[in-house]
């Protein structure tokens, strides 16, 4: 094993870095403190650990004195106890060298049992530059295990989001040159339908989708039953589809329940449960709570589901490419998310779909795809009102494919805006 980490380690020394891109997210170099990056499979987290690597060695750092494993490789069997050795490899090939000026990047390392003991004694007896990624909420900050606690600074990562997107296809946002919005609008109906996962924004869409049901498939194995030794492998995968069915309404866990039991499979509703919290964990799907002013009563409230990803939602069911307002429902929950929006549904006798915390306020946002069915529109209004006399404010937004006008209805003002408009703007709400 000390050979194959020799090799590893020499390899990635003499290896040009694979080309980075740019994110929003930037991780510090210099903290004194374990960084931790946590996100969804494939959604850039070791792309990340390039860029700060990167940085590094634009101030002059060797590349020597940067140890970087990717605990994936299938060439590595290591448990807890096995750890060391890569430390001791490390020393074996670069004698010369003071373990105390090393940079450390552990990418995925998640995937070692009791990994935490190590990267503590990394940190507190040897050096404190040292980076870990995850595809699980564990590795943040608020819910990381004791031997870490108050020595992290965690930053979730998310497929890639609408600014980001144009970047990548070089794209300026632009909506009064009409070649500029052209591309634009074209960006936007990909990004709709296939999401913003980094590596196949510039596929074809057969590509697309193949490449979309492997992640889905990744997630599903090494995410799920692999690190949570799931013994029914088949209702797991049931479980998640169903909800990602459900999508846009509360989920009803005894319903999926009462399916699975007409199938002849025999599991309990509190397994379920657990289910559920693990694919929250590992970013599989994105869970939201019910409004209350009360976080506790928040915290035990009906829950909704989103895909982490519209481009997964195409590819495992077909008929939303035809459904484009939940499309459009999903893809508005993620990019606020994206942009460190806390995140909540309202629900009473109507329902709007998200209201989001501001610095002394609340802003009930809703998706509709389209308002020109009177009766769509009525609903809309109803809902996000509702919501707007709730919370005592008096502005709402709803959130369009390409509608766009204010209106005033019982002194509350209610901006329609396409979704493309409002996705540049989020970082202002």
């Amino acid at each position: 094993m000390k050979n194959i980490l020799k090799n590893i380690i020499s390899n990635f020394h003499v290896t040009d870095l694979k080309k980075s891109y740019r994110r929003k997210i930037e991780l510090p170099i210099t903290t004194g403190i374990i960084v931790s990056v946590v996100g969804v499979r494939r959604s850039g987290k070791t792309y990340l650990l390039y860029e700060t690597i990167k940085k590094l060695l634009d101030k002059g750092i060797s590349k020597s004195n940067i140890l970087y494993i990717n605990f994936e490789d299938e060439r590595l069997h290591l448990q807890q106890a096995d750890l060391d050795i890569i430390l001791q490899a490390y020393v074996e090939l670069y004698p010369q060298h003071q373990l105390e000026a090393c940079y450390f990047f552990f990418d995925e390392i998640q995937n070692i049992k009791g990994w935490e003991k190590f990267v503590r004694r990394v940190f507190d007896t040897i050096s404190t530059n040292v980076y870990v990624t995850g595809s699980n909420s564990k590795l943040l900050s608020s819910e990381i295990g004791t031997e870490l606690r108050g020595r992290t600074i965690s930053y979730t990562v998310y497929p890639l989001c609408f600014l980001e997107f144009l970047d990548f296809n070089q794209i300026v946002p632009n909506f009064y040159e009409t070649k500029q919005k052209i591309k634009l609008l074209n960006c936007y109906d990909i990004f709709l339908n296939y999401g913003g996962f980094p590596e196949i924004y510039n596929l074809d869409p057969e590509l697309k989708i193949k490449k979309l049901q492997d992640y889905f498939n990744s997630i599903i194995y090494k995410d799920l039953i692999e690190r949570y030794d799931i013994s029914n492998p088949t209702i797991l995968k049931f479980f998640i589809k169903k909800i990602l069915e459900q999508i846009t309404k509360p989920i009803s866990v005894n319903k999926i329940h009462n399916d699975i039991k007409s199938m002849g499979y025999k599991i309990s509703n509190n397994i379920l449960y657990e289910y559920l919290d693990h694919i929250k964990a590992t970013f599989s799907a994105i869970i939201i709570n019910k409004f209350d002013f009360s976080e506790i009563k928040q915290a035990k409230s009906e829950k909704k589901a989103y895909a982490i990803d519209n481009g997964i939602l195409t590819a495992l069911d077909f008929s939303f490419s035809e459904n484009k307002g939940k499309l459009l429902e999903n893809m508005i929950a993620l990019e606020l998310l994206k942009h460190d929006k806390e995140l909540a549904y309202y629900k009473n006798i109507v329902e709007c779909d998200f209201i989001i915390k501001q610095k002394n306020n609340y802003l009930p946002i809703q998706c509709s795809f389209s308002l020109q069915n009177d009766a769509t529109k009525k609903r809309e209004f109803k809902g996000l009102i509702s919501a707007c006399e709730f919370l005592k404010v008096k502005k709402g937004i709803i959130v369009t494919y390409d509608e766009e006008s204010i209106e005033k209805i019982n002194e509350i003002e209610i901006k329609i805006i396409p979704a493309y408009k409002f996705m540049l703007e989020i970082s202002s709400l």
